[in-house]
């Protein structure tokens, strides 16, 4: 018996066949083998087509019925994560009207920062959690007042992983937690944000119909059968955001576990069973994948924008031809401290740790008699786990203490370096698991599917890869690059050229 996951990123879409009955993946694709453009109008926007994604999960899905021989009847069922906080917005004939915003666009950022002050403070952290912000909500309030015309042929909006939901069933639904996403959901009233909606003149009927995060939430229509080469039927039976669902991929589902990943962005993501918030909502809380009026769990979420991207970008620069494990070795030839070369990391957009501002990317004390490649690379990989480090001493002011990390062993987790400067600096011990978002979406949809009966259940088989503890001995030489990363930091933020 198997199940079927999709992860739609920003750079691929990841699939994963699941065989259900031994716990484990027996096969994956990524597609396309090339990151996926975004596309920049202005500095600070990011869109991608939405068709790109389902033509990507078309091409994941036939690679992986192609390597395993599974017969497709024998796929029961269906999950889906999805990059968060992007906006999709279609007419009544499921058309999409424009590209879609995605999470690390921040054009909307000043009206979501005028809808805090307009609805309230108190009201916005105490009912939704969060201020609008640079969320969905606020994106879609953005096109109102900038596109008009368009605005008025949307009968529904929704999330990158709605929208390939309604792909596969020919419905536009989505879940409580999404709305959360986007700061469209009351916890007090436990429903769609009353204030929201009226702040930014939306009307209810734009909201797609809301359905379960885990349990029936459609069928795979005749016509996305055919083009997927799945079972007419097949139902789909779970879809999370990206965090949320990178989360239960790493059993990460009661109060005081903590989850992390490092892709395009990185964040760390707590669970609590009680209600957190940043008043300068430098950090998140969502509803987590098993949140319900009888039984709080939050997920309390930071996000770097600026962290695989960083690492990506140096490797093209570094040369093309250079594989990531090759760029891993290198920085290890390079010690503690990277000779005094310190790479700021915040070229991705306004980041919502540092209140919205973008500091931008730099590299800071280059020297071209001492600075070679090697520096160059381990102080990239350094300065992507100072920013982990500084977002965790935030996160440990809302007494999310993070003592265990778990993570899969993927992206930046596999660089030695950054696991081992993240483990020294933060005090946590960094646990790697041999999992990853579409693997966890192909296990939650055995969930949703009654296939599992339990979580417990759900996870017998998950296997933990390795155990990385902090450099005790040479923890003196990572804080004292780490506060000179710091220093640098805080100089740019106090300037006046940080927008």
């Amino acid at each position: 018996m198997y199940t079927l996951g999709f992860d739609v990123g920003s750079s691929s879409i990841k699939a994963a066949l699941f065989d259900a009955e031994k716990g484990v993946a027996v096969a994956q694709s990524t597609f396309p083998k090339n990151e996926m453009p975004m596309t920049a109008v202005k500095a600070g926007w990011a869109e991608q087509d939405p068709a790109m994604w389902w033509h990507a999960a078309k091409n994941a899905t036939k690679e992986i019925l192609s390597k395993s021989s599974v017969n497709s009847a024998d796929i029961k069922a269906i999950g889906i994560s999805y990059q968060m906080h992007g906006l999709v917005v279609v007419d009544k004939k499921q058309n999409v009207l424009r590209p879609s915003i995605i999470w690390c666009d921040s054009r909307a950022v000043e009206i979501g920062e005028k809808a805090f002050d307009a609805i309230g403070h108190k009201k916005c952290l105490g009912r939704m959690l969060n201020s609008p912000g640079n969320f969905t909500a606020s994106k879609l309030r953005w096109v109102k007042e900038n596109e008009p015309e368009l605005f008025a042929k949307i009968d529904k909006f929704m999330l990158p992983g709605d929208y390939l939901a309604m792909k596969l069933t020919g419905e536009a639904r989505t879940t409580m937690s999404g709305l959360s996403e986007g700061i469209l959901w009351d916890f007090v009233s436990n429903k769609v944000s009353d204030a929201v909606l009226s702040q930014y003149e939306l009307d209810r009927k734009l909201v797609a119909d809301i359905v379960p995060t885990f349990g029936s939430q459609g069928e795979l229509s005749a016509a996305a059968a055919a083009e997927l080469g799945l079972k007419h039927g097949t139902k789909v039976t779970y879809r999370a955001g990206d965090q949320p669902n990178n989360a239960f991929s790493l059993n990460v589902l009661e109060p005081g576990q903590v989850a992390s990943t490092a892709g395009t962005s990185g964040v760390v993501y707590g669970i609590s069973e009680t209600i957190k918030y940043d008043p300068e909502t430098r950090v998140n809380t969502f509803a987590h994948v098993n949140h319900s009026k009888e039984k709080n769990r939050f997920g309390i979420l930071l996000c770097i924008n600026g962290t695989g991207i960083s690492y990506s970008w140096i490797r093209r620069l570094t040369g093309s031809s250079i594989s990531y494990s090759e760029l891993n070795t290198l920085a290890a030839e390079s010690p503690i401290g990277s000779k005094g070369l310190r790479f700021i990391n915040f070229g991705n957009g306004a980041e919502r740790m540092l209140v919205n501002k973008d500091p931008g990317a730099s590299l800071e004390g280059l020297n071209f008699n001492i600075h070679g490649r090697a520096e160059t690379v381990r102080a990239v990989i350094e300065g992507v786990a100072f920013s982990f480090k500084y977002g965790i001493d935030i996160m440990e002011q809302l007494e999310m203490k993070a003592a265990e990390i778990n993570a899969g062993h993927a992206n930046m987790f596999l660089s030695p370096v950054f696991t081992k400067t993240l483990a020294t600096l933060s005090g946590a011990t960094i646990s790697l698991y041999d999992t990853d978002g579409s693997v966890g979406a192909a296990r939650a949809a055995a969930v949703g599917a009654g296939i599992y009966k339990s979580f417990k259940e759900a996870f017998t088989n998950l296997e933990k890869i390795m155990t990385v503890e902090p450099d005790k001995p040479n923890e003196d030489a990572y804080r004292s690059a780490y506060s000179d990363w710091l220093g640098l930091l805080n100089s740019k933020l106090n300037s006046k050229g940080s927008k």
